[in-house]
């Protein structure tokens, strides 16, 4: 997502015009989450994707005639049939894709929002991409950009403008993507409007505590997965940069006291997953007191069944009850038979990727029906 706006910014700043088609939802076994976009340059470059390569020829016509026209379209494209789908998708699944034209008089605010995501800040694209009924008051296509402290643009309301800053900041806070229906005047129980709102969030936070074998290939599967990886161990020898290059920061400190400074500052959210793979003690066991009481996305901690048990009897004594520590994954990771630190670092993401979109771990060949769940269990990560 950061490379499409980047590149937007690049063209917006040449002053051609050129079309940005989003999908803005999903039916099914969609290929692509909402939020995902393809460009159609003024040079006639495609970059970006839709649907992994399903629609995009006919994405590709239809955004160079709204390059051409300025009118934005929002299509639907689905099971190829005689039930007036335009075009096929491969998958069974279904995908609304709104197809709009940026220039710098279209979208003055581009801008602000390529340097708050360059930044690595919250910001929250609110575009208006249906109006239920005549567009008498001309919202088709209206956008309002929505930050933590402020806003640009509008939606052609200040009550409305106010009510949906509100939401989107909602959203920002829990880095998800979704679909708003507003009444004209900012009524959430009316639905004339359609309004996407597509979230570029600051990443989410991965904490690998313990400088070991483990961390460092679970610090490469992080960062793959689009977290920003933070190693934490109290042991200087051993919490290096050289260690661990790879991560986007590396703390010398004791694992407990940095997760609460973290939660006390705000910088931890219901994003955030925490990996612990000292099975040691004295480390994690101060750890995960402060982890379990904290609303976190996912807790896993490494050991042994007999660790596992010991850790629990421990974790009781500090008066952890049984919902807490029900939140713990251990032993940590999907039973994938792993043995090196790199299959043990998927084994443990897989687990992450199940538990953050109700995942079995099951092997898709023994299921039936949908491979996609049509909604995360957590909050997702964003950006």
């Amino acid at each position: 997502m950061r490379d499409v706006v980047a590149q937007m910014h690049r063209w917006w700043g040449e002053g051609e015009p050129f079309a940005r088609a989003t999908v803005v939802a999903t039916w099914h076994s969609s290929p692509l989450p909402p939020g995902t976009s393809m460009l159609v340059g003024p040079d006639g470059a495609a970059i970006g994707s839709v649907s992994g390569g399903c629609v995009e020829g006919a994405v590709y016509e239809l955004a160079q005639e709204v390059t051409d026209s300025g009118r934005p379209v929002l299509e639907r494209y689905g099971v190829s049939d005689d039930d007036a789908f335009a075009v096929g998708l491969t998958c069974g699944g279904i995908i609304d894709v709104y197809v709009e034209r940026i220039d710098p008089a279209g979208f003055p605010e581009l801008g602000e929002v390529a340097e708050a995501v360059a930044a690595g800040e919250p910001v929250a694209e609110v575009i208006c991409v249906a109006v239920d009924g005549p567009d008498l008051e001309g919202r088709l296509g209206r956008r309002l950009v929505v930050r933590p402290d402020g806003t640009s643009g509008s939606l052609g309301s200040g009550r409305l403008d106010a009510a949906v800053a509100e939401d989107a900041r909602g959203l920002l806070a829990g880095g998800r993507t979704e679909t708003l229906r507003f009444g004209y005047d900012g009524v959430r129980m009316d639905e004339e409007l359609t309004l996407f709102v597509s979230v570029h969030a600051t990443p989410p936070r991965m904490l690998v505590f313990g400088a070991v074998d483990f961390a460092a290939a679970m610090a490469r599967i992080g960062a793959y997965l689009g977290y920003h990886v933070t190693v934490c161990d109290a042991r200087p020898v051993f919490a290096t940069p050289r260690r661990f290059p790879e991560a986007h920061e590396v703390v010398t400190d004791w694992p407990h006291r940095y997760l609460r400074a973290e939660a006390e500052a705000g910088r931890i959210d219901e994003r955030t997953v925490v990996c612990v793979l000292t099975h040691d003690p004295k480390f994690d066991v101060p750890l995960l007191d402060v982890a379990l009481r904290l609303p976190l996305a996912y807790v896993g901690a490494m050991g042994s069944r007999r660790t596992h048990d010991d850790r629990l009897r421990r974790l009781r004594a500090t008066g952890l009850g049984e919902e807490a520590l029900a939140k713990l994954a251990s032993p940590i990771g999907l039973d994938l038979g792993a043995r090196t630190p790199e299959e043990t670092a998927v084994s443990i993401a897989a687990e992450i990727i199940a538990d953050r979109w109700g995942g079995s771990g099951t092997r898709l060949t023994s299921l039936s029906g949908s491979i996609h769940s049509q909604e995360p269990m957590r909050p997702a990560a964003g950006g």
